[in-house]
């Protein structure tokens, strides 16, 4: 699905919502609730905690349905929405120092060929610290990015900084990580 078509998708569901249309909070609800729920796992690493934070979360959007602007983006409200829902549950259960060990990992990279599996596993292993190691902020961004799909003006809004801000804290943690790759492997990013 191009970002237009889906952009556009996500505004007629807000106008619907506004209207109170069950089914646009169905559509809704398909096309982002495992998205969400591996976004929130990130936070809580629970299954069933993630699942109950985006049930919650889908509740507060359907409360609030009247006052969706649909000229901005309900994906990024939708994220912004969850990700607030974590945080607030965190802080609740006095674990902010949870929350920086607790952010969403990445899935292992695929080997290139079958007979570099164990390097690809380590490369894996040692590229899931490296983004745990990230400053928050940078992590979140790459995370909702690179993992979630998210354009810039999405992540902004969920994050609640500029666009620019998201690109700089992309641009740092993509330095990082591709630093730490070309020193574990100098030549692993030459084509």
């Amino acid at each position: 699905m191009s970002t237009t078509v889906e952009t556009d998708l996500f505004q007629v569901w807000a106008r619907r919502l506004n209207q109170s249309d069950p089914s646009a909070m169905e559509a809704l609800f398909r096309a982002l609730h495992a998205p969400l729920v591996r976004y929130a796992q990130g936070f809580t690493q629970d299954r069933a905690a993630a699942d109950d934070l985006v049930q919650d979360a889908f509740v507060r959007i359907w409360e609030r349905r009247e006052r969706l602007d649909p000229t901005l983006s309900l994906k990024a409200f939708a994220y912004r929405t969850v990700r607030n829902l974590c945080l607030n549950r965190l802080r609740d259960e006095k674990n902010r120092e949870a929350l920086v060990e607790a952010q969403y990992e990445p899935p292992g990279l695929a080997p290139e060929h079958p007979g570099h599996r164990q390097d690809g596993d380590e490369l894996a292993r040692r590229l899931n610290g490296w983004i745990a190691g990230l400053p928050d902020r940078q992590k979140e961004a790459l995370t909702l990015s690179r993992f979630q799909g998210l354009n810039h003006e999405e992540i902004a809004r969920a994050m609640k900084v500029s666009p620019r801000t998201v690109n700089n804290h992309l641009v740092k943690a993509l330095r990082t990580l591709r630093d730490r790759v070309r020193s574990y492997e100098p030549t692993l990013l030459d084509s």
